[in-house]
């Protein structure tokens, strides 16, 4: 009985010794392809591996990983500048699915979305009102000065360098009044021709929802 239970050992240690010596005599093999198509072997990772990419394959001819080529600088610019280009297309499309979810959100019926419209054209309105007093006051002030230097000419006086730079300068506020108005009424016409894009896109995003609804 001893003597088989000494047999049964010795058999037992000298496979798992065999399994550990093929395990650490196993090797691996590199495969790659060179840019005339000539497909090369090594059993060692070689220059040429690594500057056209190249297949691991283990000994029953299995492909293990691939390892692909190097990039040239250029490449990689490209290569990061289109990854670049992907996220912010990405980022795009992510805030467009937020801001979609917050004007539902927002707004539950057309009439609340057209009120708040209305309230900024107002307050737009309200804005230009105040820029066309500003602007009447200032021109008034102009005229004033324009009419002081038109009695000195007609007096036959000189008019006093005071007064011409009081002119020169109330032409420059008056010409400030007068562009901040241009530009406000600018920019009343885009945020209006803004709003109906907007105002049509919650149609759609509406008629959208009611259709995944079914009713």
């Amino acid at each position: 009985m001893r003597r088989f239970v000494f047999i049964t050992s010795v058999v037992f240690s000298l496979g798992l010794a065999g399994a550990v010596f093929a395990q650490t005599t196993a090797k691996v093999h590199y495969r790659w392809v060179d840019t005339g198509g000539q497909t090369h072997f090594s059993d060692s990772l070689t220059d040429d591996a690594v500057r056209y990419g190249y297949d691991v394959i283990n000994n029953d001819g299995q492909i293990v990983t691939h390892v692909a080529r190097l990039m040239t600088p250029t490449e990689r610019a490209t290569a990061q500048k289109q990854a670049a280009e992907q996220a912010a297309q990405q980022s795009a499309i992510e805030a467009r699915k937020r801001g979609d979810l917050n004007l539902l959100n927002t707004y539950p019926d057309e009439d609340s979305l057209k009120e708040q419209q209305q309230q900024v054209l107002e307050s737009l309105d309200e804005q230009m009102s105040t820029t066309r007093v500003n602007l009447h006051t200032q021109d008034a002030a102009l005229t004033d000065l324009l009419n002081r230097a038109a009695d000195n000419e007609r007096a036959k006086q000189a008019i006093p360098k005071s007064l011409a730079d009081q002119i020169a300068a109330q032409r420059n506020v008056v010409a400030n009044e007068r562009d901040l108005l241009h530009r406000q009424q600018a920019n009343r016409a885009i945020v209006v021709q803004q709003q109906a894009q907007d105002l049509q896109h919650y149609r759609d995003l509406k008629a959208q929802e009611k259709a995944e609804r079914g009713y």
